[in-house]
């Protein structure tokens, strides 16, 4: 999991729409990226809301929202159009960007091991490198968590320019 101040490790996946997506493309602006383990399940759809209704805060603040999740890009748009999710949504079917991450990790459940993606965020600065991370999230409450961490790393980059 990269560490607090490294470079956000660079991926290049498709949106919900088809589209690829680059992380590069991203310098000169704030960007959170939350990892998620499936479309359209109860904690994944809390999140995802919960990034929906303050997603215009973030513009204000000059920072977009990527979620991250194994399923495809068809799952993706259909997820997108349910609950009115105005941000993109990235589909990493291989799981590569999830590993270099640190978010794809073995899991158990009813007494089984498997793999999966842990809940996980990391708000990366518009040099590209991570400002913050959260390296296990609980949906509920976490979108106001990482804003409230965007407005105090704005201010401390801010403060460094003068």
């Amino acid at each position: 999991m990269p560490e607090v101040g490294a470079a956000a490790p660079e991926f290049s996946l498709y949106d919900d729409a088809g589209v690829e997506r680059h992380l590069s493309d991203q310098r000169g602006k704030w960007t959170v990226i939350y990892f998620y383990p499936k479309d359209d399940t109860p904690g994944c759809t809390t999140e995802s809301c919960e990034f929906r209704d303050t997603y215009n805060e973030y513009g204000v603040r000059d920072a977009e929202v990527w979620g991250v999740s194994v399923l495809g890009t068809g799952s993706k748009a259909k997820f997108k159009a349910k609950f009115g999710l105005p941000f993109v949504l990235l589909a990493d079917e291989d799981h590569a960007v999830a590993e270099s991450y640190g978010a794809w990790v073995e899991k158990q459940n009813y007494g089984k091991s498997y793999m999966g993606i842990q809940r996980a965020t990391f708000l990366v600065d518009p040099d590209g490198r991570v400002a913050r991370r959260w390296p296990r999230v609980k949906p509920e409450g976490h979108a106001q968590q990482v804003l409230q961490a965007l407005d105090e790393e704005q201010a401390r980059s801010t403060e460094k320019q003068t």
